[in-house]
């Protein structure tokens, strides 16, 4: 009786173990692909934000290098970004008794473009926008302006992910 345990345990370990090779924990399924392209995306927008673009680039490269095995090259990745920051927008939300605006919404939105070179089913051309509300007494400067671009940049690189290589 104690060897069909053993032998039913080391069977579910087995299991376990080999299922485990097929399954990213960060839930990035990169296929077979080894490197990543990510151009610079330039600041398009009516408004411009001189550091937007250099900022936003980073992110989503630190976002792949962190959450992929996939290595950054400058050119010919199997997986390819490109794109530019389309808007920049900063809008009053809500009133306040006095008719004033109470609180300022800044709106980034992004075009991307994602080829996989491995698999062209797989690519697209898609906008990706987000959000943040600040106070309208507050100046979009200092630390207003590096809260609101964490929030609106992790999101929307998040995003871009999710949409590419995340499979939820």
């Amino acid at each position: 009786m104690k060897k069909y345990s053993y032998i039913s345990l080391f069977a579910i370990l087995t299991l376990l173990i080999t299922s485990c090779g097929f399954y990213s924990f960060t839930g990035g399924d990169v296929g077979d692909a080894k490197t990543i392209q990510i151009d610079f995306f330039p600041n398009q927008a009516p408004l411009i934000e001189p550091t937007l673009s250099q900022q936003f680039t980073l992110e989503l490269q630190d976002l792949f290098t962190r959450q992929t095995n996939l290595n950054l090259v400058p050119n010919n990745g199997d997986l390819h970004f490109s794109g530019e920051i389309t808007g920049y927008r900063i809008a009053p939300m809500s009133a306040s008794s006095d008719q004033t605006s109470a609180q300022n919404r800044l709106t980034i939105t992004v075009d991307v473009r994602y080829a996989n070179k491995l698999d062209e089913k797989k690519d697209f051309e898609q906008s990706f926008s987000f959000y943040s509300d600040y106070a309208a007494s507050a100046q979009l400067t200092g630390a207003v302006q590096e809260a609101a671009f964490r929030e609106i940049l992790e999101r929307i690189t998040q995003d871009i992910f999710n949409a590419s290589v995340g499979k939820w």
